[in-house]
């Protein structure tokens, strides 16, 4: 089975094992598993089924995780994605009064027209015109981004009316595991333990535990009915213009979210040559994919995750990691309640510790070039600024090409640099946020 396996993945050619794989896969589904949790829970205001949308939810992330791994062979997990679910249900379905059965016809239209792209090569020739410093700095922003998750969740960082952010009460039990278990990672990964990270991830959850900090759910739950959701999509009333628009923004940021962790986890991986992905229609394509089988099952917009940096942290370099964390994520729908179980400050720490490898990226930047250094600069930090993965990208594409514009270096700007400036800054100007 491990030579088929390599054979297949091409294991040892990138310089990883079976065991290693298999561990990184399982590190990932750790941090991203809230996701089986948290995506029911907020769809489920837009009045859809909980139990029908966890289901969803399992089922779309496994057949998403599955496609990128034996399709493309990237180390790459895909799920609901964070940011398009409250999208849906606050933005489209409670504020602008939409039916969840139309707004999820809207999440497949999106997905169509990104198969449609893919295929067109539109989204290779976006990700492949990036330059090498908005490359860098879209990696070390989500870093950033990583790390302010985590701190947010672990409660160190809060909400603070006078600075917008602020230091929390550090003296609580979960902020104080979550720095046990980051400076853990840390120490192990000093002296090279493997899986350093599931390591942690399973020693601050079982230390909770023991110190009735954490409630333990159970092992083993039914598996709840697909049918209220299945194939509910609703195209009446479209494309009307209001529909239009929001079939836009789920385009368009996933767009950029998915092609930003795409850069970022396949850079931290090593995987890039010569600045550009191998086999990166394959991936578009499954991720795109993804988003329509998504919305037949009924959930929102599927992407990949950011998360998917902590498996290739613990060492994951092919599709076999993605491929286990499909199969946990089918597992998943007996064993939900002890998915239920990892609190979030017990994955905080990965995810931190994530940031500190993925800031590395900002070292491979031209800082002596103003006009590279600053679009880099405005990438980085307006991804965790605006918590946004998009954002990031749209004022690096913007400010890119007006740097370079007003600086007198147009014509080393990409032609596609300038289409997607344009049309960012069209959507600020008439969208905003």
């Amino acid at each position: 089975m491990n030579a088929f396996l390599d054979n297949f993945f091409k294991i040892r050619e990138n310089g990883s094992s079976v065991r290693t794989e298999v561990l990184a896969g399982l590190t990932t589904f750790l941090t991203m598993s809230y996701i089986i949790v948290v995506n029911p829970t907020i769809l489920s205001e837009a009045g859809m089924e909980y139990g029908a949308v966890f289901v969803a939810t399992c089922i779309a992330a496994a057949i998403g995780c599955l496609m990128m791994g034996l399709i493309a062979n990237y180390p790459i997990a895909l799920a609901p994605g964070m940011g398009l679910n409250a999208y849906f249900t606050y933005a489209v379905v409670k504020g602008m009064g939409v039916p969840w059965e139309i707004a999820l016809g809207a999440v497949f239209v999106s997905g169509i027209l990104f198969v449609a792209l893919s295929f067109m090569k539109i989204r290779e020739a976006i990700i492949n015109a990036l330059p090498m410093s908005l490359k860098m700095s879209i990696s070390a922003g989500i870093g950033l981004f990583l790390a302010l998750i985590a701190l947010k969740t672990a409660g160190i960082v809060v909400a603070n009316p006078a600075t917008y952010v602020g230091l929390g009460d550090v003296r609580t039990p979960q902020a104080l595991m979550a720095f046990l278990g980051f400076f853990l990672i840390v120490v192990l990964d000093y002296y090279r333990v493997r899986g350093a990270i599931i390591i942690s991830i399973l020693a601050v959850t079982f230390l909770a535990s023991v110190l009735g900090m954490n409630q333990f759910h159970g092992v083993i739950g039914s598996i709840p009915s697909l049918a209220p959701t299945f194939m509910a999509l609703d195209f009446k009333d479209l494309f009307t213009a209001g529909m239009v628009g929001v079939i836009f923004v789920f385009f368009f940021v996933d767009l950029f979210d998915s092609t930003g962790t795409l850069v970022g986890v396949t850079h931290r991986a090593g995987l890039m040559v010569d600045g550009k992905l191998p086999r990166l229609k394959k991936a578009l394509f499954a991720d795109s994919t993804a988003i329509v089988v998504g919305a037949t099952l009924g959930t929102s917009s599927t992407t990949a995750y950011i998360e998917s940096a902590s498996g290739v942290a613990a060492g994951g370099r092919t599709g076999l990691t993605a491929v286990v964390v499909a199969l946990l994520f089918i597992l998943g729908l007996w064993f939900s309640p002890l998915a239920e179980s990892v609190p979030s400050y017990a994955t905080a720490p990965a995810l931190l510790y994530v940031g500190v490898l993925m800031i590395r990226g900002l070292a491979e930047i031209d800082w002596h070039d103003i006009t590279e250094a600053a679009p880099a600069f405005l990438t980085a930090v307006f991804m965790p600024f605006s918590y946004s993965i998009a954002n990031g990208i749209a004022m690096g594409f913007i400010s890119y090409a007006v740097i370079k514009l007003a600086c007198g270096k147009a014509r080393e700007v990409p032609y596609m640099i300038w289409i997607i400036a344009a049309l960012w800054a069209l959507k600020f100007a008439l969208m905003g946020a």
